[in-house]
């Protein structure tokens, strides 16, 4: 399954990485003591692959709009979304709190381990921890869950077909504001990186 920046295909190497702040101290007696705050969010590096056709649109969307938050398809990992069989809508089966580390939802299919997930109600996005078969199943899910749900809300997940998972980013502020010409045919925005807007 191919994935999209504005138009543009994202290439490989695809970075994937949790920003979740553990702080580790080193007590007098040399034990360690390590914490966390409870905050998770993604973070995505990236190339795209860009064309004489959408440059002019790919230099207006990186000079523009860095401050407002934007949506895009999460990148689900490639053997995950293979192995799915359940379709992309699944109702929540049970309420859950916040806090939670997992819910209840009614699969008609398979939901790998791996495989980026969110819920109707709220933009954060989860990853499965375990695989779950079809039927009234509990879904482990990293990080723990950031809004309460009730019965009346969804699980957005992907499969072969297709995804109904996107992600809410900002740009890093690092990223280059423009294009860079390579060979005088090629430009590019150079390596993108975006961090999931938390709401």
């Amino acid at each position: 399954m191919a994935y999209y920046f504005k138009g543009a295909r994202i290439l490989a190497p695809l970075s994937v990485t949790s920003n979740d702040p553990v702080y580790d101290v080193d007590t007098v007696s040399l034990s360690k003591q390590r914490a966390t705050q409870n905050a998770q969010r993604w973070e995505l590096s990236f190339n795209i692959l860009t064309s004489d056709v959408d440059e002019a649109d790919m230099l207006v969307g990186m000079v523009e709009g860095l401050t407002s938050a934007e949506t895009m398809p999460m990148p689900q990992l490639p053997s995950a979304v293979r192995s799915n069989t359940s379709s992309l809508v699944l109702p929540v089966a049970t309420p859950a709190s916040a806090g939670a580390s997992s819910v209840s939802v009614t699969s008609d299919g398979v939901i790998s381990k791996g495989t980026f997930v969110k819920f109707s109600n709220h933009t954060k996005v989860y990853m499965v921890t375990d695989n779950v078969a079809a039927g009234t199943v509990s879904v482990p899910l990293y990080p723990p869950l950031r809004e309460a749900l009730t019965d009346t809300d969804t699980l957005l997940t992907a499969n072969a077909t297709g995804t109904a998972v996107s992600i809410s980013y900002y740009r890093d502020v690092s990223n280059l504001r423009g294009l860079k010409y390579s060979d005088g045919l090629l430009s590019t925005p150079g390596v993108v990186n975006i961090v999931e807007a938390i709401v």
